[in-house]
């Protein structure tokens, strides 16, 4: 399992360039949450799907629900995704 910190290089050398203020709010959703580094990457890894960029509010809707829901893995998430049609993934 990749770190946050590890996913948002890997990112990053895929040409996304986040501002110091949406690496903020990416470490505030995570300690906010409590989320695990999965969640996390997976609630960026959405917002850029559905989003097309960072949007701060979208991502931390997304992780609060993703804890409300209970969902613990990428595979969790991407199941919940489909199925309530939030993002084309």
């Amino acid at each position: 399992m990749q770190t946050v910190e590890d996913y948002l290089h890997y990112l990053k050398g895929k040409g996304f360039q986040f501002q110091e203020d949406a690496v903020g709010f990416i470490y505030f959703g995570k300690h906010y949450t409590n989320a695990s580094d999965e969640l996390i990457n997976a609630a960026i890894e959405m917002t850029l799907k559905a989003q097309k960029s960072f949007d701060g509010s979208f991502y931390v809707l997304l992780l609060e629900t993703f804890i409300s829901k209970q969902l613990k893995t990428r595979k969790d998430v991407l199941k919940f995704m489909k199925e309530n049609e939030i993002a084309a993934i």
